[in-house]
């Protein structure tokens, strides 16, 4: 590389030669599947293996881009080991699960794509515009969802079974929606368009009408934690107080329009006063999740190495639900060492954007990017304790998505590429502070320090 040549010059060509395409494309599609499940709510396509077909072609394109891609497995951050760490786990869990080995296995195995895309994602999204995309086909999808979800639900209490998949549950599918609503108050923030600005706007209170028509009391409590964290990065730090009466006053008029059965649900965790088939499903609801939670403590007791299996526990719960705290799914179906890894691993998330905010000057967007990250996490490790997620690829992604960021960000420092190679631009000109003897007086490129 010559050194007087331009930086941008420089950038397209890294750019250019980062251009794996095909490994990208079946992992864009892999995520597309999996976050919008077309097959669920299009007629016609419902007996298409979608996932199977793009979880092949991913797999496939994993060893593909092991070979192209410029991080090697060695480069793994080592929330990826604990990632893979827990799955042997689980595995082994279920090979001497007391409860049925071969669901466990299976289950375990379904699971286990995680790994694969985890990897995947790592691997090939080596840019911001790569990044932003996965991140978009996310919150797009859960968005299409949500859209179509109130369409279809009219006649659906809570919104459930309108859909098949990982949203046929009303806590699942609100779950969802508070951990991708993050990225879109990002993506709106970024863009300076007001048609596509308008476009998130209604992307967000249509999934909000959603959430709140789910009645979803864990949902509920996520989205308020979540929210604060979102309003503590985008109003007040940064410097946006407006959007902070804005989100109190549609938020206001949300629950007044849709929140009716999310209401008399809060209502009805005092036992007293139970009125309504709303009121009185949701009490026992209430107590049925204290015994599960009571259920599960006895179930690590128990099995305390290795659990009971992926998802075993309502099988050995004897009522045939789940409980509904994810570090106590893990706990009683991995036992605590797939606990202590799976704590591990989104620990990690969290160290992720530390360091990143101790990198100074951060450009915008990649600000607003680590912002919805650490909402979505505190919203996930809020929710956590309400609802069974532990499988549930959404969080494990958005870890992803803090590892690949810290990496793009780290590989951008001046201080991570060859000196010989940077250069100032043609129009830069030093200041009395940056003055370089000899060469640059006689006419030579400057070259950074």
């Amino acid at each position: 590389m010559a050194v007087g040549e331009p930086i941008n010059q420089i950038e397209r060509q890294l750019k250019k030669k980062d251009s794996y395409s095909g490994p990208f494309f079946w992992l864009s599609a892999f995520y597309f599947v999996y976050c919008i499940r077309p097959e669920d709510w299009i007629p016609g396509i419902k007996n298409i293996p979608l996932a199977k077909v793009t979880a092949l072609f991913a797999i496939i394109a994993l060893f593909l881009g092991i070979g192209k891609a410029k991080r090697r497995y060695r480069d793994l951050p080592k929330e990826a080991n604990y990632l893979l760490l827990l799955i042997c786990v689980l595995f082994v869990s279920a090979v001497f699960s007391p409860v049925w080995r071969g669901g466990a296995f299976f289950r375990t195995l379904d699971f286990a794509k995680v790994w694969v895309t985890w990897v995947l994602t790592y691997f090939l999204v080596t840019n911001i515009e790569r990044l932003r995309r996965i991140i978009f086909i996310q919150a797009g999808s859960v968005a299409v969802i949500s859209i179509v979800s109130v369409i279809k639900g009219h006649s659906h209490p809570r919104l459930e079974g309108v859909l098949g998949g990982i949203y046929s549950n009303p806590n699942d599918l609100a779950f969802a929606i508070v951990l991708s609503l993050p990225f879109c108050l990002a993506f709106m923030l970024s863009t300076k368009s007001i048609p596509r600005m308008a476009l998130w706007v209604f992307a967000m209170l249509c999934m909000s009408v959603a959430l709140f028509l789910t009645a979803s009391r864990a949902g509920f409590i996520t989205l308020v934690i979540a929210g604060a964290v979102c309003l503590w990065h985008f109003a007040i730090k940064g410097r946006r107080p407006m959007l902070i009466l804005a989100v109190l006053v549609i938020g206001t008029l949300l629950l007044a329009v849709a929140g009716k059965t999310l209401r008399q649900r809060f209502e009805a965790l005092s036992g007293s006063g139970l009125d309504t088939n709303v009121e009185a499903s949701a009490y026992g609801s209430f107590e049925d999740r204290r015994y599960l939670i009571r259920r599960a403590i006895e179930g690590m007791e128990h099995y305390p190495i290795l659990g009971v299996g992926t998802r075993n526990f309502p099988t050995y719960s004897r009522v045939w639900r789940e409980v509904h705290v994810s570090y106590l799914q893990i706990g009683v179906e991995g036992g605590i060492p797939a606990l202590i890894l799976y704590l591990l691993f989104f620990w990690c998330g969290f160290a992720n954007l530390r360091q990143l905010r101790k990198i100074k000057r951060l450009d915008p967007e990649t600000t607003l990017l680590a912002g919805a990250l650490h909402s979505s996490l505190i919203g996930f490790v809020v929710g956590a304790s309400f609802a069974p997620e532990a499988y549930q690829l959404f969080p494990y992604y958005a870890v992803a998505y803090t590892s690949v960021l810290l990496a793009i960000v780290r590989k951008s420092e001046p201080a991570a590429l060859p000196a010989a190679t940077l250069v100032r631009s043609p129009g830069w000109r030093a200041s009395s502070r940056d003055q370089r003897p000899d060469r640059e007086r006689a006419g030579a490129a400057p070259i950074l320090p």
